[in-house]
């Protein structure tokens, strides 16, 4: 196990690299191309290339680290890595002038790293204050940066060509990755990729009875999720802004 989670964390030093390859990959198109996939050849293989690690590697593991640890301690362990994320969601409520989005994030961040063992329990949820994930990648469909091509990147899975731009930037300002000991920071990294995989596996029982083409459905359902997470509708005036052309449905 351990050995494994070392192998995880190495790959993820690796990902600003495999993302260029999966860039400068992206010539190769098909004759019949799905508007929102032109590159369907491509990510088709680095789609199956990721089902095979994640067979090999991944799921095996998330399915130990579920099998050995208490369900309150997967819960604070996702707790904890969520709560990071509220400070980057803050930022981005910013960056998109939405000034509700901003303070209850932060506010959020603050509540459960003061109260919350940093952020191990969710006390601003218990008090109401709703989490509201925000990423760079919004805040550019939040301006009208259409999203381009659909991207299945090596190890990252699925995204879109804007998306898949903002990788570096939030990885330099990701608090586990500027951390300064390399075993904790390798170690924080590999938990929070089988944290991520371990709250998947009920979603993998439902994907495998509902898509005759996995590729296709997850293709679609990620696309969709996109554009509802930047697009809300009946969205308040905060909210209210122009959609892309190239994006509208």
């Amino acid at each position: 196990m351990k050995i494994t989670l070392k192998f995880i964390a190495r790959c993820a030093v690796f990902l600003p690299a495999i993302l260029v390859f999966g860039l400068i990959s992206g010539c190769a198109t098909g004759p019949q191309a799905n508007p929102t996939d032109p590159l369907e050849p491509l990510n088709r293989s680095v789609f199956a290339f990721n089902d095979g690690v994640d067979k090999a590697v991944l799921k095996p593991v998330a399915l130990g680290y579920k099998a050995i640890t208490p369900a309150p301690v997967r819960t604070g362990v996702s707790n904890f890595f969520n709560n990071l994320q509220d400070l980057w969601s803050s930022v981005n409520g910013v960056l998109q002038l939405r000034p509700k989005v901003a303070i209850e994030n932060l506010l959020r961040f603050g509540v459960n790293t003061t109260f919350g063992l940093a952020g191990v329990l969710d006390v601003a949820s218990e008090m109401g204050i709703e989490r509201q994930p925000e990423d760079f990648g919004k805040t550019l469909g939040r301006w009208g940066v259409p999203a381009g091509p659909y991207l299945v990147l090596p190890l990252l899975g699925p995204s879109t060509l804007r998306d898949s731009t903002t990788i570096v930037l939030e990885n330099r300002y990701d608090p586990i990755t500027q951390m300064d000991r390399v075993d904790v920071r390798n170690s924080l990294t590999a938990l929070r990729i089988v944290d991520t995989r371990t709250n998947l596996l009920p979603l993998e029982k439902f994907l495998n009875e509902a898509a005759l083409d996995k590729y296709s459905f997850t293709r679609d359902a990620f696309l969709q999720k996109r554009r509802a997470g930047i697009y809300r509708p009946g969205a308040d005036k905060e909210d209210d802004y122009k959609q892309p052309a190239d994006e509208k449905k």
